[in-house]
């Protein structure tokens, strides 16, 4: 397993060269009603580091370029996604083609996800810091 100052350290790099798909994306998601919790851009799970985490949900956003259509690229996406999924976290992940063709859809399907329903009412999440 790779040591936590070495994860820490590639999701700082990650967070210093963020893809423009990502930062709009991050823009928006700060946008969001999602009242006593945040996400975290580039956060280190286990020996992975995820686009997007909202920690109290246990929800990972993943953002995928063309290169993920790749075999290889592919088949350590689903490696990682079932990792994750057995740690307990929900991964839901969108096309860069859907953050520029339609972010609002994006918005709503990741609200959906937070609270159960376009129409719920925002309910504050808490998470505790793990240390």
């Amino acid at each position: 397993m790779v040591s936590t100052s070495i994860r820490r350290a590639a999701a700082k790099r990650l967070r210093a060269n963020t893809m423009p798909h990502e930062r709009a994306l991050w823009r928006a998601l700060k946008e969001l009603p999602v009242d006593g919790t945040h996400f975290r851009r580039q956060a280190p799970i286990g020996p992975y580091v995820v686009d997007f985490l909202c920690p109290a949900a246990h929800l990972v956003v993943e953002l995928d370029g063309g290169h993920h259509n790749e075999d290889e690229t592919a088949k350590r996406d689903r490696e990682r996604q079932l990792w994750l999924e057995q740690e307990g976290y929900r991964v839901v992940r969108f096309w860069n083609s859907e953050i520029t063709g339609d972010l609002t859809a994006v918005l709503e399907r990741i609200y959906v996800e937070l609270h159960g329903s376009r129409e719920a009412k925002i309910e504050p999440m808490k998470h505790r810091r793990q240390r």
